[in-house]
C-alpha cells in the first residue's frame, strides 16, 4: 500500500476512555450533565451582560465573549463524543475529523487570547486606574477582539492545511475522545517533521506570547497591590483579578501538562483524561467562578430573572357587570378580554 491520501482512508476511531458498557453509560451521563451545565451557565453570563446596562464595560465585554467561545469550544468535541457513546460507535469520518480539528484549534486559541486580553484589562484597571476609561475605550476593545479572531482563524487554517498534507496508513485509532492535533500527527505514516516544527513554533509564538503577557501583567498588579496601604483596598484590588487568575491557572496548567506529557510519552489515556479538564471542566467552572465572586454579575442575574418573571401575560376571562340584561347590546356589556403585564 503506497502512502498518501489516495490510500482510501475514510475515517478514524476515537477510542475514548473505556470499552466497558457500564462505564460508558456512566461516562455518557456524566459528560452530558457537564455539557448542559456548561452551555446553560455560559448562556446566563451572556444574558446577564447583554441585558444589564451596568455591565456594559470592557471587563464584562470580554467576559461575555469568553462565555460564547467556551460554548463553541465544548460544542466542537463533546456532542460527537456523546453521539458515539450513545450509538456504540467510535467512528469519525476523515472530513468530520478535519472539521473538528479546525474548530477546536480556533476556539482553544481564542480562549488563550481572551484570557490574555482580560489580564491586560485588569492590569490597566489596577495599575493605571485614572486612565482606565480612556485607555480601554470601545475602539481598543473591538480591535483586540478582532485581532484575536483573525489570529485564531489563520492559525487554525495553517494547522489544518498541514494535517491535510499528511498520509495515514492502516493504524487510524486516535487514543482520545476528539481529533487532537498532536495525536493525529503521531498517527501519520509520512514525514511529520514539518508539522511538528510548525506546531511547536506556533505554540511558542501564539501561546507563549499571551502567557508571557499574562505573567507580566500579574507581576505588575501584585507590585501595585502590595503598594496599597489600606487592607480593604488590597482586598478589593485582589478580588477584581482573583476570578480571572483562577480560570487562567486551571486552563493553562492542564493544557500545557497535556502537551508536555504527550510529547514525552506515547501513552494515551492519561492525556485524554487530562484533556477533559481544559476542554470541559474549565468552561463549566468559568460561570461559577465569575458569578460567585462577582456581586455585579449576581445582581444582574437577579434583575434579569425578576424582569422575566414580571412580564408574564395574564389573560382575564369575560365578566358581566351586575344589573345588565342579556338583551342589551354587546357594546354596552362590560365584559372584556384584558391582558395585563405584571
Amino acid at each position: 500500500m503506497e502512502p498518501g491520501n489516495e490510500t482510501g482512508i475514510s475515517g478514524f476511531l476515537l477510542m475514548g476512555f473505556s470499552e466497558e458498557l457500564e462505564l460508558q453509560s456512566f461516562t455518557f451521563g456524566l459528560f452530558l450533565s457537564m455539557y448542559l451545565i456548561t452551555v446553560l451557565g455560559n448562556l446566563l453570563i451572556l444574558l446577564a451582560v447583554s441585558s444589564d446596562s451596568h455591565l456594559h464595560a470592557p471587563m464584562y465585554f470580554f467576559l461575555s465573549n469568553l462565555s460564547f467561545v467556551d460554548i463553541c469550544f465544548t460544542s466542537a468535541t463533546i456532542p460527537k463524543m456523546l453521539l458515539n457513546i450513545q450509538m456504540q460507535s467510535k467512528v469519525i469520518t476523515y472530513a468530520g475529523c478535519i472539521t473538528q480539528l479546525y474548530f477546536f484549534v480556533i476556539f482553544s486559541g481564542l480562549d488563550i487570547y481572551l484570557l490574555a486580553v482580560m489580564a491586560y484589562d485588569r492590569f490597566v484597571a489596577i495599575c493605571h486606574l485614572l486612565y482606565y476609561m480612556v485607555s480601554m475605550n470601545h475602539q481598543l476593545c473591538g480591535t483586540l477582539l478582532l485581532v484575536s479572531w483573525i489570529t485564531s482563524v489563520l492559525h487554525s487554517f495553517l494547522q489544518t492545511l498541514m494535517v491535510l498534507q499528511l498520509s495515514f496508513c492502516t493504524h487510524v485509532e486516535i487514543p482520545h475522545f476528539f481529533c487532537e492535533l498532536n495525536q493525529m500527527i503521531q498517527l501519520a505514516c509520512s514525514d511529520t517533521f514539518p508539522n511538528n516544527m510548525v506546531m511547536y513554533f506556533t505554540a511558542m509564538l501564539l501561546c507563549g506570547g499571551p502567557l508571557a503577557g499574562i505573567i507580566y501583567s500579574y507581576f505588575k498588579m501584585v507590585c501595585s497591590i502590595c503598594g496599597i496601604s489600606a487592607a480593604q483596598g488590597k482586598y478589593k484590588a485582589f478580588s477584581t483579578c482573583a476570578s480571572h487568575l483562577s480560570v487562567f491557572s486551571l486552563f493553562f496548567c492542564t493544557s500545557l501538562g497535556v502537551y508536555f506529557s504527550s510529547a514525552a510519552s506515547q501513552s494515551s489515556h492519561s492525556s485524554a483524561i487530562a484533556s477533559v479538564v481544559y476542554t470541559l471542566v474549565t468552561p463549566m467552572l468559568n460561570p461559577f467562578i465569575y458569578s460567585l465572586r462577582n456581586k455585579e454579575i449576581k445582581g444582574a442575574l437577579k434583575r434579569f430573572f425578576r424582569m422575566a418573571s414580571t412580564k408574564r401575560p395574564v389573560i382575564l376571562g369575560q365578566k358581566k357587570c351586575p344589573g345588565l340584561q342579556d338583551s342589551k347590546p354587546q357594546s354596552q356589556n362590560c365584559a372584556s378580554l384584558t391582558t395585563l403585564q405584571k
